[in-house]
């Protein structure tokens, strides 16, 4: 049996960066597909992983992390999608979640084979990620609807690549099957 997690990138932020004005109306169009999808996999006790920049803050912790994107101004992007009690948390300083993490090790220790990536930025990290996850050898899943893009043209070309040059699967989240 393959065991699923579902790995929810970057969502923890602050939208204090260069494109945060381009970003932002697609992470609220995501939103509900996005915490319904984290919502979901925590009800059929499926590992939800928070993979997150740490915005060059080499000090800081995954609480530190959550509490200042919480008291920023863009708190209600970040609440729907807040890790639980149960949520594990790696923390990034690049585009891909597994470069220089402890990501690929996490999931070798929790047996799993297969990943659905939601978050942002889907012509970015999201992309990144599953070409990272597709040469580890693990199985690619990309809710569709539950990332957020800038540049909309590049996201669907990236979607298009991760489905054609990485063997990912594309779906609504509502369809993704744990």
């Amino acid at each position: 049996m393959r065991q699923t997690a579902l790995i929810v990138i970057d969502m923890i932020n602050t939208y204090e960066h260069e494109d945060a004005d381009l970003l932002i109306p697609s992470v609220r169009a995501a939103l509900p597909a996005m915490s319904g999808l984290i919502a979901r996999a925590r009800d059929e006790d499926v590992p939800v992983i928070y993979v997150n920049d740490n915005f060059g803050r080499w000090r800081s912790h995954h609480d530190e992390i959550l509490d200042v994107a919480l008291r920023g101004s863009h708190a209600d992007l970040v609440e729907p999608v807040r890790p639980d009690d149960r949520s594990l948390f790696v923390v990034k300083a690049r585009h891909s979640i597994f470069y220089q993490t402890p990501l690929e090790y996490l999931l070798s220790q929790q047996g799993i084979s297969r990943i659905v990536l939601s978050g942002q930025v889907t012509e970015q990290c999201v992309l990144y990620s599953a070409l990272d996850a597709h040469i580890r050898h693990l199985t690619v899943a990309v809710a569709d609807d539950a990332v957020a893009p800038i540049h909309h043209d590049l996201a669907e070309a990236a979607l298009r690549m991760m489905e054609r040059n990485m063997g990912a699967e594309l779906c609504r989240a509502e369809k993704v099957e744990f």
